[in-house]
């Protein structure tokens, strides 16, 4: 019997309590069990409502990557009535400032290592106190000294800044958990504000509300039925916690099974990765295709023990027959494809384990109706169509944003998702095209407007179009086409400038510069001619 849970809090406890001397999170070497993650998520929170005197619904932002301290302030967040703000450590100091700024966060939750980047925006938020982690902060002394030092010193990865309102997190998990109001939860009360890229170039936090987040952990397991013992499986983390997908399946549908989460800090560094993993046997590998097609073709991970393995999924970018293949003939595992969306938080649809269909994306997942509509907005019964989703798992909307919100969901519940897709005899979907302008790099929905609103601010820029195209590594790179006020400017200088305003993912590797853009008679760049 999969467990269906009203609410995060009814999840959290009942996992506490029956699997407390289990292993919940191992990171570098260290472990935490349920009942020491009970323990520091219930100081955690004790501290945001007592000491920081924060009421139910305030906004706490989180800017770690998949490091103990992540489900330790996650669940304390949660246990606390708070609303999370997920937030990519990776971002640029603008990309920060937006986030807070918009979501109205009061706290900020972030590593020492990228610090810097928020301490220089942070007086222009309404953020009242930031939390500061060194990255071994939950291992025990000395190593706990040893690793922060290392980090700091030795390697200088911990570029100087500064708060006015600075905490350290160790001083907030000093003191024993007070007591504090707990909770009242409704289905509609907010449980996270997921940013998303959006048509306009500015992100938009997704409404996820309880409801919609514990449902679809439920459905989610349902689509999953057998595949998990609980108690007894070793997931390896190394999507990022702040990316909905990986919260749902570590953090919550793992989690509330009580299986054990290998947290990968850096999956980019494939050395230290594979050392984590020939450390743990694992069963269960949650990825997504660059991932797989790396790892297949690395020598020590090739010499890895897959005898535990029997689960790997597969979301976040479309899998390729050749990312497949290669990880089953070095595995023997099959991969596991679903599709989702930050908005469905995220699981639409999925493949069983014990039915993979290659190349489609699954059926729905229970409670979950599926509508392709036609450019009319008619039905369509045969052939491809827009497809639309409506069930329990649906955003709530966009976070101050009913403009946005009206775009894509409708009054009756739909959100139109802007994929084309087609349905099988069997119910099985197949995806076949996407959202025109949308470039996915590694995983990673990057919006042109974005990168172009960014590029623009050089004063050297007239005007510029982002595309995506074809790479073997990231399945696409973002292309940036300018033009220029005059033939001065070097691709060097543009790179430059974007890479100090974008993300490392959304920054173009391919610079082009052209006398004039084609547009429509409106003056619409035309990126699809552009791309052809």
């Amino acid at each position: 019997m999969i467990p269906r849970y009203n609410n995060t809090l009814e999840l959290l406890e009942h996992s506490f309590e029956v699997y407390a001397d289990k292993p919940a999170y191992t990171c570098m070497g260290q472990t935490l069990t349920y009942r020491e993650m009970d323990d520091l998520s219930n100081r955690f929170a004790s501290y945001l409502r007592n000491d920081l005197n924060l009421s139910e619904g305030d906004r706490v932002a989180i800017q770690l990557p998949n490091i103990l301290q992540f489900p330790v302030v996650l669940y304390g967040i949660l246990r606390a009535g708070l609303v999370v703000v997920n937030t990519n450590p990776l971002y640029t100091p603008r990309e920060i400032k937006h986030q807070l700024r918009d979501s109205g966060a009061k706290v900020l939750i972030v590593l020492s290592n990228i610090a810097h980047n928020a301490a220089s925006i942070v007086k222009q938020t309404e953020v009242e106190t930031v939390i500061v982690t060194n990255l071994a902060d939950l291992h025990p002394t000395p190593k706990r000294l040893l690793i922060n030092s290392v980090v700091k010193y030795v390697k200088k990865l911990v570029p100087p800044f500064e708060f006015e309102n600075k905490v350290s997190l160790r001083q907030c998990l000093k003191n024993a958990a007070q007591p504090f109001a707990r909770p009242v939860f409704s289905d509609d009360s907010l449980m996270v504000l997921q940013y998303t890229g959006g048509t306009t170039g500015i992100s938009k936090g997704a409404m996820l509300t309880q409801k919609n987040v514990t449902t679809n952990v439920w459905q989610t397991l349902c689509q999953l039925e057998n595949a998990f013992v609980p108690g007894k499986e070793t997931f390896v983390a190394c999507l990022p916690l702040y990316h909905i997908y990986a919260l749902n399946i570590h953090a919550l549908a793992g989690f509330c099974l009580g299986e054990h989460n290998l947290l990968i800090p850096n999956p980019r560094d494939l050395n230290s990765m594979i050392k984590a993993l020939a450390a743990q046997p694992f069963t269960v590998f949650v990825g997504l295709n660059t991932l797989f097609t790396a790892l297949a073709r690395n020598e020590a991970f090739k010499a890895l023990d897959f005898s535990s393995l029997k689960v790997t999924s597969s979301g976040g970018m479309a899998l390729t027959d050749h990312a497949a293949d290669t990880w089953k003939a070095v595995t023997g595992c099959d991969v596991c494809e679903g599709y989702g969306l930050t908005e469905t938080s995220p699981v639409v649809c999925s493949n069983r384990i014990d039915d993979i269909r290659r190349g489609t994306v699954g059926t729905a997942v229970n409670e979950t109706e599926i509508l392709l509509l036609d450019d009319d907005g008619k039905p369509v019964t045969d052939g491809p169509g827009e497809l639309c989703v409506r069930g329990p798992q649906v955003m709530k909307g966009y976070w101050n944003n009913e403009d946005e919100t009206n775009k894509v969901l409708s009054d009756d519940g739909w959100l139109k998702t802007g994929d084309i897709a087609e349905i099988d005899s069997d119910g099985c979907i197949r995806i076949v095209d996407r959202k025109k302008d949308m470039i996915l790099v590694s995983g990673f929905n990057v919006y042109p407007n974005e990168v172009e609103d960014a590029a623009t601010q050089m004063p050297e820029i007239v005007e510029a179009a982002a595309i995506g195209i074809p790479d073997e590594k990231c399945g696409e790179i973002v292309k940036l086409f300018v033009v220029a006020v005059n033939n001065k400017l070097t691709e060097e200088e543009v790179y430059n400038f974007c890479r100090k305003n974008l993300t490392a993912y959304k920054v173009p590797k391919i610079i082009e510069f052209r006398d004039a853009l084609p547009k429509t008679n409106v003056g619409k760049i035309l990126r699809r001619e552009l791309r052809d």
